[in-house]
């Protein structure tokens, strides 16, 4: 089966664009879809085609499948990307697009569908003998019953939806007597996030590091793992910065966590760019955690260390080619970093921050790389995911990409809207992160404040540093009538 020619993106910002420029380097043709308050966005200028899908709610426009099917099918489109979100995970859209005669580049509808309820996912991976969190693998029946199964685990514990991702329906509960509020409140977000209330527990791993393994197998039987990368550092269950190879992992560790997600991949035949987390613990013993069975938001990081385009590999595996390289051919070169770049206002409690982007200007220099949605004159609206950009750094080492980080972030410029660009400045100086000895608990809410403070003070500085520069090159006296001194007055007039 050839590549596609013709395909269109069933998503938005920068990974929509991300796809766009990866389907152009292999001379596909490409086809945006847009809600009416993205009219304007920048995956819509790249695209060679775009239509608009509907109103700027998710749910009336990005989340319409049969409608996002009939353009793709109207304009002549053989294939759908889903990016990441929205459609990406949803079994039976995935179908629809296979059963409509179109090539769906992802894996097949039943590993979705097996990895996408976190429940289900526990029993498939206890099958094929991959190392689980202890817990439940069914939806807790009562409040009562959670109460005992917390009793025999031992606290701390953790409530998690089973349809879940991204924070919603988890909480962690430390005493008995919070257990019942915590699972009323987890079912009602689950209920809310993702139509599903089903919720399940397990033991709390003691500060862990979240470690993920990124794998890619093709329609052959094929499956390579691309070594693992560090997520741990997180706001309120969402990552912050990620990077690879983890600072703190063992080569014995990484070798058969490795193993394992490979495993775990062929346990549902999957196809497609995926990826399998983990919880880590400090002696280096490791649990399944779930499956991303999508692109990951952070994957440019695997890229940078391993040289392999993972849209293009998906376009390729998509085809029906079979992988081009084995496990052999792959290593792991230098360090790399991903800091999350979002309209939110660290200093006001993280509020969003949608505007018009005024001003715009894009680190650069060796080994630096912005996987962006967004430009000058452009705007970021209130209806979805506040991340606009995700700045991407490689070095020779960990020190080398953690200075190189530092650098593009004082170089990068964004006005009209607050972003979090100054919190990553003082992020990446603390002597915590530097250690590499992080984990899920890092961002405390003290550290998070210490850290917001510390970002302004630092944004005030470089305004006064600004105002001082500008007073000290203008401050050029005007020489007085009648010194002798040389010079026209046009002269003076325009230095000052």
């Amino acid at each position: 089966m050839p590549l596609p020619s013709k395909v269109l993106i069933a998503n938005r910002g920068e990974i929509a664009v991300r796809v766009i420029r990866a389907c152009h380097e292999l001379s596909i043709s490409t086809v945006a879809v847009f809600s009416e308050a993205d009219r304007q966005a920048l995956h819509v200028r790249n695209a060679i085609e775009a239509y608009c899908i509907g109103p700027a709610a998710s749910a009336e426009s990005y989340l319409k499948g049969d409608l996002i099917l009939q353009v793709a099918l109207e304009c002549g489109a053989d294939a759908i990307h889903p990016g990441y979100g929205f459609l990406s995970e949803n079994a039976a859209f995935a179908q629809k697009v296979i059963d409509a005669g179109l090539i769906w580049i992802g894996p097949p509808p039943a590993a979705i569908a097996a990895m996408g309820s976190k429940t289900e996912s526990r029993v498939r991976m206890i099958a094929a003998g991959v190392p689980v969190v202890p817990g439940t693998t069914e939806d807790l029946p009562s409040a009562e019953e959670a109460l005992r199964i917390a009793e025999e685990m031992g606290y701390p514990v953790m409530l998690k939806a089973a349809a879940g991702g991204g924070g919603k329906g988890m909480r962690e509960v430390l005493r008995p007597e919070d257990l019942a509020e915590a699972l009323r409140a987890a079912r009602s977000e689950a209920q809310n996030s993702f139509g599903d209330p089903t919720v399940y527990i397990e033991k709390r791993i003691v500060r862990p590091k979240h470690v993920e393994i990124q794998v890619l197998a093709d329609a052959h039987g094929n499956v390579v793992h691309l070594f693992e990368r560090d997520c741990s550092v997180q706001r309120r269950h969402q990552k912050v910065v990620e990077e690879s190879p983890c600072p703190t992992i063992r080569p014995e560790v990484r070798s058969a966590m490795a193993a394992v997600a490979v495993q775990a991949a062929k346990a549902v035949n999957y196809e497609g760019a995926g990826t399998i987390e983990f919880l880590m613990d400090a002696s280096g013993g490791f649990y399944f955690l779930e499956m991303n069975t999508r692109l990951q938001v952070e994957h440019p990081i695997t890229e940078m260390v391993t040289g392999v385009d993972l849209v293009a590999a998906q376009l390729r595996v998509a085809g029906g080619e079979p992988l081009w390289f084995a496990q052999e051919d792959l290593s792991q070169r230098g360090h790399a970093i991903e800091c999350r770049i979002y309209a939110e206002d660290p200093a006001n409690n993280w509020a969003p921050s949608p505007g018009t982007v005024t001003g715009y200007r894009e680190p650069g220099g060796p080994w630096v790389r912005v996987d962006s949605g967004v430009y000058q004159g452009g705007a970021v609206t209130v209806f979805y995911d506040p991340m606009v950009a995700k700045l991407v750094v490689w070095g020779a080492d960990r020190t080398a990409a953690i200075q190189r980080t530092q650098r593009a972030l004082r170089e990068y410029r964004v006005r009209g809207i607050t972003t979090s660009i100054p919190f990553f400045r003082t992020l990446l100086a603390d002597p915590d992160f530097i250690s590499g000895e992080y984990d899920t608990g890092f961002l405390t809410e003290e550290r998070m404040e210490r850290l917001t403070v510390s970002s302004r003070n630092d944004d005030l500085a470089v305004i006064a540093a600004a105002i001082a520069a500008f007073e000290r090159d203008t401050a050029v006296k005007r020489p007085s009538q009648g010194t002798g001194q040389s010079g026209s007055q046009w002269k003076w007039s325009f230095r000052r």
